[in-house]
Parts: C-alpha cells; sequence; structure tokens
C-alpha cells in the first residue's frame, strides 16, 4: 500500500505524456476531382496545448503514378515534390486553416490514396494517420478550335512539367496547321506540324523554366488563336 500514491502519480504522469497536443480539424477522407486539374487537400489542426509547438506533416504512403505530382504548399508558397515532410509552428490554442497537400492528377483517370501522418516535432508516440482516397475521372476534352478543316482540343495537362499533348482532327487535305510556341515577350519556343495522318501533337517543355507562355495554333500560316500554357516544375 506504501507504493500505491507514487503508483498512481506515475500513471497520470504518463497519460499525460500520451494524450494529444492536436486535433484533426474537418477531416476528409474522400475527394473527386479530373484530369489535368489539381486538388487540394487541406491539413488543418489545432493545438491544444497551452504553449507553441512545431508539427511535422509527413506523406508517408501513396499509390501515384508518374504523371501525377503532390506537393505541399502554405497559401501560395508550395515545396518541392520531392519532400515529403513539411514542419509548421502553431501557437496555442491555434488552428492552422492555410496548409494544404496540393496534387496535380496528371492524365490518367482512376482511384488513388495518400497517408500522412501528423505529429508534435520529438513526439512520435501521438501520431495522427489521415489517410484520404481520391477518385479521378476523364475530364471532357475543351474544343478550342473547331472548322470545316480542323477540330484543336486544348493542350493538357495545364500546367505541364515535361510535356504537354494537344489532341486534334484535320478534315480536309488542304488544311496546313502548325502550333508555336512562345514565351510572355514574344520570343519563339518551339514550332509543331500537325500532320494530318496523326490525331496529337506531344509539346516538350522539360527544357523551359517555369513561368507563363503562350501557344498559337496556324492555319494556312493564318494566325487563328492563342491560348496560355503554364509550365511548372
Amino acid at each position: 500500500m506504501k507504493h500505491f500514491p507514487l503508483l498512481m502519480l506515475m500513471s497520470l504522469g504518463w497519460a499525460n505524456a500520451l494524450s494529444q497536443s492536436f486535433e484533426l480539424v474537418d477531416k476528409q477522407d474522400n475527394y473527386l476531382g479530373g484530369t489535368s486539374q489539381t486538388i487540394s487537400i487541406p491539413l488543418k489542426i489545432k493545438n491544444t496545448t497551452d504553449k507553441a509547438q512545431f508539427y511535422i506533416f509527413r506523406k508517408v504512403q501513396d499509390d501515384l503514378s508518374a504523371d501525377q505530382k503532390g506537393y505541399f504548399c502554405w497559401e501560395r508558397n508550395c515545396s518541392d515534390p520531392e519532400l515529403e515532410e513539411y514542419t509548421r509552428r502553431i501557437e496555442a490554442g491555434e488552428t492552422i486553416q492555410n496548409l494544404y497537400f496540393n496534387l496535380e492528377t496528371g492524365i490518367s483517370s482512376g482511384q488513388h490514396f495518400i497517408k500522412f501522418e501528423i505529429f508534435p516535432r520529438g513526439l512520435p508516440n501521438q501520431t495522427v494517420e489521415h489517410t484520404v482516397a481520391i477518385t479521378i475521372e476523364e475530364r471532357a476534352k475543351t474544343r478550342v478550335f473547331n472548322s470545316r478543316e480542323i477540330t484543336v482540343h486544348d493542350v493538357y495537362p495545364n500546367p505541364v512539367t515535361d510535356q504537354g499533348v494537344i489532341e486534334y482532327s484535320i478534315h480536309s487535305d488542304l488544311a496546313k496547321a502548325k502550333v508555336v510556341i512562345h514565351n510572355i515577350l514574344g520570343k519563339n519556343q518551339g514550332e509543331y506540324e500537325l500532320p494530318a495522318s496523326e490525331n496529337k501533337i506531344k509539346i516538350q517543355t522539360e527544357d523551359l523554366p517555369s513561368g507563363v507562355y503562350f501557344y498559337t495554333l496556324y492555319i494556312n500560316n493564318e494566325d487563328i488563336l492563342t491560348r496560355k500554357l503554364i509550365v511548372r516544375k
């Protein structure tokens, strides 16, 4: 009986050490999106302690395909896709609202999952797991130009990292079409013929720095239309 109070104190101390110091707020487990778009997954937590703490947000598992990229973003500041961990200081009682994990869905439809672990720095025993399921549906193609001579669809994905695709169909052998890529200063960054024997071209952007570009459709050397192309590395 002499040791009972001491054992009680030790048990209470152990329980307090294991108690959670944060709450995962507005948790959503399922997301739906289309191809060639960005899905933002909010990671909202509340520091339930009476002091500021640093929290670790870690992506520990996923089944994403090669054309899909994910990265942490605080407001408009995003990390490199290669970084699978993000650290944020959260004040006592504060609920963060502006932390997201952004997923660029790529060009393939299907179902995927991403698993996160969240815990206070130095306290991995308080880890909370959060797994989200993402359903990606094929987005209807956007026609940017249609005539008796040619039908052209918008480039996808957009933003593009290494390679974009433009699908088209030439209805007249007399139509000679091409697409020209240029930067915001109008400098030519590449030209792509649209052969009548094919139905898509691949726009190579691996050598272009991140930024805003434009692509212009020419038919029989006539400037038909210009659309924005965003390159993001």
